[in-house]
């Protein structure tokens, strides 16, 4: 399912989402043209490798330099590919505005940084001995989306849904897209789990950030920003502001 617009309107330009955007690409353009021994380097050095962390004698072993925390930040700004980077900010650009808007840039940063370090944390429960970098920022913007399906159950996402080669175009409430989204993700978690395979996609890093964004939407919101948010005694109308 890929997502293309959402019914809810935004108030206040986001800055944030731009910057968070435009850096990403950046850094992405910076890796992509490195000779093709030098990026697997890179990820090893400024992705998360979760034996790097569990297992400091293999670390030192195999020549990881000491310390290495900084890689709980630089990770979520780095991609592998075009596809994993497009993914992400299309992602962000749907559902991130209607999150800053209630949140203002500066709190929407730390939210977002702060979902990306959970994410982070659930991936390393469920993989601390996993030789292999995790990247990108597909964890943070899970948290985006946590909070959004919680701020705005009742909004409408109008979805892609490709049925072989047919693409099928229609329009779901976010609650039931969000939903299916965490699920898929839940589940290949538990199926990557349970199969010990290794895992090329951070499922249990998405449904982290998910849940993380849930619990934490509420300790960043702005009452008073809330403009199109859900509430009982508006229920789906979108009104005047929330305060």
């Amino acid at each position: 399912m890929i997502p293309l617009r959402d019914s809810i309107p935004r108030v206040h330009k986001p800055y944030a989402v731009w910057g968070l955007i435009a850096l990403n690409t950046f850094i992405f353009l910076l890796t992509a043209y490195l000779p093709p021994k030098a990026l697997p380097l890179v990820f090893r050095l400024l992705g998360v490798v979760p034996a790097r962390f569990s297992n400091p004698e293999w670390a030192a072993f195999v020549g990881f330099p000491e310390g290495g925390t900084y890689t709980f930040l630089t990770y979520m700004f780095l991609h592998g590919d075009w596809l994993h980077l497009l993914l992400n900010m299309w992602m962000l650009w749907i559902f991130a505005d209607n999150i800053e808007d209630v949140m203002g840039p500066v709190r929407f940063l730390a939210f977002y940084v702060v979902c990306g370090l959970a994410a982070l944390g659930v991936h390393y429960v469920f993989n601390m001995n996993s030789p292999m970098p995790v990247v990108g920022a597909s964890g943070a913007i899970a948290g985006v989306m946590g909070a959004y399906f919680l701020l705005y159950p009742h909004a409408r996402v109008v979805t892609l849904i490709p049925i072989i080669i047919i693409p099928y175009i229609v329009e779901l409430p976010a609650v039931l897209f969000l939903g299916i989204w965490f699920l898929m993700q839940f589940f290949s978690g538990v199926s990557s789990t349970l199969s010990q395979a290794s895992a090329s996609i951070a499922w249990w890093a998405h449904a982290g950030g998910f849940v993380a964004g849930m619990l934490l939407v509420s300790v960043f919101r702005k009452k008073d920003r809330c403009y199109f948010c859900y509430t009982r005694d508006r229920g789906s109308g979108f009104g005047p502001p929330a305060r």
